[in-house]
């Protein structure tokens, strides 16, 4: 059974950091293209990030600097590490293995003074 499970989401003031995880299971991880997206209320999902097997990574130029995207194939896990955070950076973040199409639930980050 494929699993992908984000955590790590939460409620943080502009300006903090918060960093998601997404631990994968039931498909080869390490060989699988992995991103970050996610979905603001009433947008498009969008990519916040990706990074191949062989560890080349790609940002948004909107994003770059402050998001930084990174995977442990030990641990099956793909990290975002969110900095400098916004109230715009507010939505629903999701894992996703994108040349396998599979998708975890979600986690919501919302930050907010």
């Amino acid at each position: 059974q494929v699993l992908l499970v984000e955590s790590g989401g939460g409620l943080v003031q502009p300006g903090g950091s918060l960093r998601l995880s997404c631990a994968a299971s039931g498909f080869s991880f390490s060989s699988a293209f992995m991103a970050w997206y996610r979905q603001a209320p009433g947008k498009e999902r969008e990519v916040v990030a990706s990074i191949r097997s062989s560890g080349s990574v790609y940002y948004p130029e909107s994003l770059k600097g402050r998001f930084t995207i990174s995977r442990d194939n030990l641990k099956k896990t793909l990290y975002l590490q969110m900095n400098s955070l916004k109230p715009e950076d507010t939505a629903v973040y999701y894992c996703s293995a994108m040349d396998r199409g599979f998708w975890g639930q979600g986690t919501q980050v919302t930050v907010s003074s």
